[in-house]
């Protein structure tokens, strides 16, 4: 009964996006303007709390190279940009999001980081690949997308597709708190309203279940906390996974 009337209360505060919401305003002015500018401003700070947590994930991405020692990396919901910086030198990238409205970001991104090459990018969501070969890229990323994906299964079937054998999956992702905890029971007050203004995200998925569940081989996972104070999110994971 708390969490309802804290959750009508919050509603209260957020009337004027509910109602562009039910107007239909809301839904394209936030995925054309209103999120690709908050992305964008709360990653640079976001990127200070998950610098190092990143570069310990991704230091062993060059063990994935294919036999013919390339790296082909394929980054879904690749956003602004945030991870070319941990990139290996060479790495050939294609990126995909389903937001064509990032691209600006992403070029600001890409001319920082010319270390690494921009094959394509690709307008689809995490869940239907099909313009990506099956078994052609040796490493999947995904960092805070899962949360807003319609389907976390789906999605990882399509990533397990995508692999060829022996590649890999780096993930980073906010989950869900314990569910003992105040952290659960204030995510649980915030899910209707942060996913309306946040474009579809999720504060309440336990990722770590779907991953254990994929058809992965070897599945490397810590929970972590990143602080990240007074927001929703602070519950992480983060590892890789091994085709």
């Amino acid at each position: 009964a708390s969490i309802l009337f804290l959750r009508a209360c919050l509603a209260v505060l957020a009337s004027p996006i509910y109602l562009l919401s039910f107007l239909g305003i809301w839904e394209p002015f936030c995925k054309k303007v209103f999120f690709p500018f908050f992305l964008e401003k709360f990653f640079a700070i976001h990127e200070k709390k998950t610098n190092k947590p990143k570069q310990e994930l991704f230091r062993n991405l060059p063990d994935f190279k294919s036999p013919s020692g390339e790296l082909k990396l394929l980054e879904i919901g690749t956003g602004c940009g945030a991870n070319f910086q941990f990139y290996p030198p060479g790495c050939k990238v294609t990126c995909t999001d389903i937001n064509p409205d990032f691209q600006q970001g992403l070029s600001k991104s890409m001319d920082k980081n010319k270390h690494v090459h921009y094959e394509r990018f690709l307008v689809a969501p995490g869940e239907d690949l099909h313009q990506v070969p099956s078994g052609s890229v040796d490493a999947v990323v995904g960092t805070w997308v899962l949360c807003s994906v319609h389907s976390v299964n789906g999605t990882l079937k399509e990533v397990l597709r995508v692999l060829r054998p022996g590649g890999a999956f780096y993930f980073l992702e906010h989950v869900a708190a314990d569910r003992s905890s105040w952290k659960h029971f204030w995510q649980q007050v915030w899910y209707p309203t942060w996913k309306l203004v946040f474009n579809g995200c999720c504060l309440t998925r336990e990722i770590w279940n779907n991953l254990e569940q994929a058809n992965f081989s070897e599945l490397n996972l810590r929970h972590i906390t990143i602080a990240l104070p007074w927001m929703p999110v602070q519950p992480h994971i983060i590892g890789y996974a091994v085709k």
